[in-house]
Formats: C-alpha cells, structure tokens, sequence
C-alpha cells in the first residue's frame, strides 16, 4: 500500500488541499495534549517518514525540519490540562486537532484523522473529514503530523515545564505515569500543570 494511498483517493474525488491530523499526549498525567495539522505537497518524498511512535526521538527532531520547510501549510495546537479535566480527554483530543485544522492558514478540502473516533460529547472535528484507523502509519500526511504533534508536546514539556516546576523532572518522564512519576507525585503532590481528573487512582492510594 502506497504511503499516499489515502491522499490520492482525495485528489481524485476532487479535493485540492488535503491535511494530515493527528495528536500526542493523550495518556499523560500532566500537560497539555497537542494535536497538528499538516499539509503536503503532492507526492512530496520525505526519507524517513513514519508514525512518530516508530522513530528515535533524534530522527523525529530531524524530520520535523524537514516538515515544516517542505509543508504547504502546517499548524500545532493543543488543550491545557485544565481544560482536559473540565471536559474529558476524548474532547480535549478532538477540539485539540480542530483547533490545529483551524491554525492552518491554508483551508483544506479534507482532513484525513488519526483514529476511528471524530468527536466527544461537546467537541467535535466539524471540518470534512475520513478517519484513518492507525493512519499514522498509513498516510504520509497523518505521520508528518504525529511528528508534529510529538515533538511539539516533547519540547514544550522538557523545556518549559521542567524549568516552571524542576521538581517533578518532566524532562525524564515527559508527563507520563512512570514509577519516577509517580515518586514525585507522592513527594510533592499535584503541580498546577498536573490532570487531576488522571490522578484519581494515585488520590485513592494515599
């Protein structure tokens, strides 16, 4: 199966402009989830491009270069974690990736989402779209997205969190629920940057 597969079924139905979608950090405990949007030239060859989740933290920093020199258009966005915890992470997710289709300063035809699921009780990805199960591994645009979104989230989380609140080591974890996490957790209590609505089960143990 071509990498294009999903793009070119696309452009064939007539659409000009095709986005990629996908988010990152949905799991954590702290921080925000981010999502991007990405636009590609038709047919672009970018060695190396692949579901985020597959690269080396150093082959994702260099193919994120790469994707937003080559990209038509591109766009990251994210939801606070305390606006995760006063909806849900399932509409945080979706609003996260709407808002990154809306960043796009080109308007695509068509998005094409990672996942099989297009909206919450309260937010919804209301652009045209197709949902691509493990698309990221299925669609150029959608794994230049999950590049995107990942180093994105990465960066934010080891470079401003971990300087606000060195305490926690967000650069060791990234946010995600590790024993090292955890034994913050129980030495320091929650931060500000921290989903309570995640914390529920550690809450209960003490």
């Amino acid at each position: 199966m071509s990498f294009w597969e999903f793009e070119r079924e696309q452009w064939e139905k007539g659409a000009e402009f095709v986005c990629g979608v996908d988010e990152a950090g949905a799991g954590p405990l702290a921080g925000p989830v981010y999502a991007a949007a990405v636009i590609l030239p038709r047919g672009l060859e970018i060695p190396g491009l692949d579901d985020s989740k597959k690269l080396t933290e150093k082959k994702r920093e260099a193919l994120y270069d790469v994707i937003i020199a080559r990209a038509e258009a591109w766009a990251v966005a994210w939801v606070e974690a305390e606006e995760i915890d006063e909806m849900d992470i399932l509409n945080a997710r979706m609003l996260s990736m709407q808002r990154a289709i809306d960043a796009l300063h080109i308007r695509p035809d068509i998005a094409l989402i990672d996942g099989n699921r297009d909206h919450g009780s309260r937010h919804a990805v209301t652009t045209p779209h197709v949902l691509v199960v493990g698309g990221d591994g299925k669609s150029a645009s959608i794994a230049a997205a999950s590049i995107l979104a990942k180093v994105s989230r990465d960066r934010f989380v080891t470079e401003v969190l971990d300087g606000e609140y060195p305490q926690y080591r967000f650069a060791k974890h990234k946010g995600y629920g590790t024993k090292l996490h955890y034994e913050m957790l129980d030495t320091y209590g929650p931060s500000p940057v921290h989903r309570k609505s995640f914390l529920k089960k550690w809450e209960a143990k003490k």
